[in-house]
């Protein structure tokens, strides 16, 4: 009877402790958040100020703020400290010195981890990244470049509540949407590195994803001209548009993408106006809905391989038929470095950039222009400057190109449903494991 008392008192001290625990770590969270909030007073006051007019607007709406939460882009849980915002920021990056887009890849640098240091510095991020509801619309890969990336995530606002002092009338006027509020461009491009630049600022609603609400994406792929046949490049490419399954034209992912068919609404190609000799630079223009990994590089490095002659443009049909064709060829996949994310499009997002940012951002890209003409410019002068072989120097036979494999028979990867078998076998083989090492049963 004794021994059943102090298990129950036992159980009953232990709930009690676990409660006390509880209203601790509430506590301590409590006392974090109040002293974040005063850092970011004191260092709003250090670089900007504040004065006694703005502290008697604050205090004077305080008890009103929750009414702003229906207003896009405001969250009134930290409008009685600092204000912060939910934008959009629309990102330019060249990305041949990263490794890829998304921070995630656990290899530095990467464009993101770039961006959040730059955030960091200028004290613009509120809390941290997943406080601060960070989306993006696209992971690019390493060495591809952007000039219309997209990301969203509460920064911080120079918004103040505005309006009657009377806080029972519940009536409050907003400033301007973008009227006396902080200059995202500029102070952020102000810190980053000159390969990565923020080309405008959106507010937006608090439920936008940017990449669930994007609408579409396009890609840019340039190329060199030389020999290729443009004219069966395209018509292979019009095979491309529509929907269709593009598990032969990608990187599988079957651990976590089960539907491969993917929406191309438009693929063109057209010349620029730069050329090198008697070369010309051609750029093909692919627009989606949405793109499986390293979806546009396996479908250019197909129309390459059209464009040679080594390939039919029928050889396009064949790839989407995944019913006769469920493994996918092996082949290389075209270069990174000419692949740019053109833009993103959603719905009623219009980027901004000051006048003065805008001039500031204009000059930066021509200075860039101008510094990578000049290192073209070298190159060529090396070109030119070559020592010239003599008539009677022999000369080495050039070494041979390895003759071509027609795709259709080449060694296959696995199929979707193979990857998933075998994953799922694995994952089974974990659980089973892990259950016997919880029981204490030899594995």
């Amino acid at each position: 009877m004794a021994t059943q008392l102090n298990g129950g008192d036992n159980s009953d001290l232990i709930a009690t402790l676990q409660a006390r625990v509880k209203e601790l770590e509430a506590e301590n969270a409590r006392l974090l958040s109040q002293l974040a909030n005063c850092q970011i007073q004191e260092v709003e006051k250090k670089f900007h100020g504040t004065d006694a007019k703005e502290k008697k607007s604050r205090k004077g709406n305080r008890k009103s703020g929750e009414k702003i939460e229906n207003v896009p882009g405001y969250n009134s849980r930290f409008m009685n400290h600092h204000s912060k915002r939910y934008v959009a920021l629309k990102v330019m990056y060249f990305g041949k010195r990263y490794y890829g887009f998304a921070s995630e890849a656990q290899m530095e640098p990467t464009v993101e981890s770039e961006i959040f240091k730059a955030l960091e510095k200028t004290r613009l991020l509120v809390g941290d990244r997943k406080e601060s509801q960070y989306s993006r619309c696209g992971r690019t890969d390493k060495g591809v470049s952007s000039v219309g990336q997209v990301i969203a995530l509460f920064l911080r606002s120079n918004l103040k509540i505005s309006g009657s002092n009377d806080v029972g009338s519940g009536e409050i006027a907003l400033e301007s949407q973008y009227e006396r509020e902080i200059d995202y461009v500029r102070v952020l491009n102000r810190v980053l590195p000159n390969d990565i630049r923020i080309m405008g600022w959106c507010p937006v609603p608090v439920n936008f994803h940017a990449r669930f609400s994007c609408l579409s994406r396009q890609y840019k792929y340039f190329f060199w001209k030389e020999n290729l046949n443009i004219l069966a490049m395209e018509s292979a490419g019009k095979k491309l548009i529509g929907e269709h399954d593009f598990r032969n034209f990608c990187k599988m992912d079957a651990a976590n993408v089960h539907n491969y068919r993917r929406n191309i609404t438009s693929l063109e190609m057209s010349p620029t106006d730069v050329r090198y000799g008697d070369n010309e630079l051609w750029v093909i223009k692919i627009r989606g809905s949405a793109f499986l990994w390293h979806q546009v590089r396996c479908m250019v490095a197909v129309l390459f391989m059209i464009g040679k002659g080594l390939e039919s443009p029928n050889v396009i049909d064949m790839l989407l038929d995944t019913t006769s064709i469920p493994r996918k060829p092996q082949y290389t996949m075209a270069s990174e470095v000419p692949l740019v994310l053109q833009s993103c499009e959603f719905e009623d997002i219009k980027f901004i950039c000051s006048s003065d940012s805008g001039e500031a951002l204009h000059v930066h890209l021509v200075n860039e222009c101008q510094s990578y003409q000049l290192e073209a410019a070298i190159f060529h002068e090396a070109l030119i400057n070559c020592v010239p072989l003599s008539e009677d120097q022999p000369t080495r036979e050039r070494k041979k190109k390895p003759s071509h494999v027609p795709i259709m028979l080449r060694p296959t990867e696995p199929s979707y449903e193979e990857r998933r078998s075998k994953f799922d076998s694995k994952h089974e083989d974990h659980i089973h494991t892990a259950h016997l090492n919880i029981v204490g049963l030899p594995t």
